[in-house]
């Protein structure tokens, strides 16, 4: 039977909500040419029974590779515990999430496998026994579906592009015994980001602003509206507004920042430029507020406000909360 490998990423020993969407996708894949899905983490000890829970997705089995020093990522030693499994499995595919951590990681091991690597999927297909793969070119302006020439077959799956869906199944757990690798580099500490906003690469609402807000100060009516949304909504930022030092980096959206696929997505006072779009036109839903009404953002929007964004944001958070009771 052919098996489909999804791998899940960890962080400080809890699974990132993305690996509940990439075994979705495994799921999918697996179901298209009738098999079962594997599961591969990597981390300390005990991440196996976390990772259990992703049996509510469609995943048949487990297999946790632990060790103490897989707390944390480290490129070399994943790197091994990940192509070990795939080439003691005989997979069909192998899916990695396209975050970080899997940017990074997913090319090492397909190098390490000598096969290639399709990124960013946005959809996959079976069709008679190839696996049709969808991803963005062209900074995002068009979509070309493409086939793998090699086994396995190495994607990684955009955020919020495969909801999570629930298809249970009494997931296995087998622990892997692990051997950490040298690593020319070691993480001594982590400072976690202020705030509780989540990560804007994988926020379902992310409300993000431009250089026309003319002032760091002026973020807040982003954050008002951030607050009337509720829960789970991340701000974002352009390029210019980061390098101003108006945002942290870690919000920046764009071909040179983070890559996003949200449900919804407010650009306010953005102009839409080809940089920006590459990391947002794949949202799921786009609000563009945007005084001018020629600028490039409104060509990929849903729906769009030709108005002040002083004006138009204030009442729009205070009529989402009115609706929100």
């Amino acid at each position: 039977m052919s098996r489909i490998l999804a791998i899940a990423e960890q962080r400080d020993g809890a699974l990132k909500r993305i690996s509940q969407e990439v075994v979705t996708a495994a799921r999918q894949v697996a179901d298209g040419i009738g098999g079962e899905v594997d599961v591969v983490v990597v981390g300390a000890a005990g991440i196996g029974a976390a990772a259990k829970a992703l049996g509510n997705y469609g995943a048949d089995r487990v297999l946790a590779v632990e060790h103490e020093a897989l707390g944390a990522y480290s490129p070399e030693s994943y790197t091994k515990a990940i192509a070990d499994q795939v080439q003691a499995g005989d997979y069909f595919a192998v899916l990695f999430p396209a975050t970080a951590v899997g940017r990074d990681l997913a090319p090492r091991v397909a190098a390490r496998l000598d096969v290639p690597l399709a990124s960013e999927a946005t959809a996959l297909e079976i069709e008679g026994e190839e696996l049709v793969i969808r991803r963005p070119v062209y900074a995002g302006k068009a979509f070309v579906d493409l086939t793998l020439d090699a086994a396995p077959r190495i994607v990684s799956v955009r955020a919020n592009i495969f909801r999570a869906h629930e298809s249970p199944r009494e997931a296995t757990v087998e622990t892997v015994a692990a051997e950490p690798q040298p690593s020319k580099a070691r993480v001594r500490e982590v400072h976690a980001g202020a705030g509780d906003k989540p990560d804007v690469a994988e926020a379902t609402v992310v409300v993000a602003g431009g250089r026309g807000l003319k002032d760091p100060e002026n973020w807040k009516i982003l954050e008002d509206l951030a607050d009337a949304l509720g829960d789970g909504v991340a701000l974002g930022a352009s390029r210019a507004v980061v390098d101003a030092g108006w945002r942290p980096h870690a919000e920046q959206v764009g071909q040179t920042g983070k890559v996003v696929s949200p449900q919804l997505y407010f650009a306010v006072a953005l102009s839409g430029a080809i940089q920006h779009l590459a990391g947002m036109r794949t949202a799921t839903t786009i609000v563009a507020v945007n005084k001018d009404p020629d600028a490039p953002i409104f060509k990929v929007a849903d729906y769009g406000i030709v108005g002040d964004a002083f004006e138009v944001i204030p009442r729009l958070a205070d009529e989402i909360r009115n609706a929100r009771g």
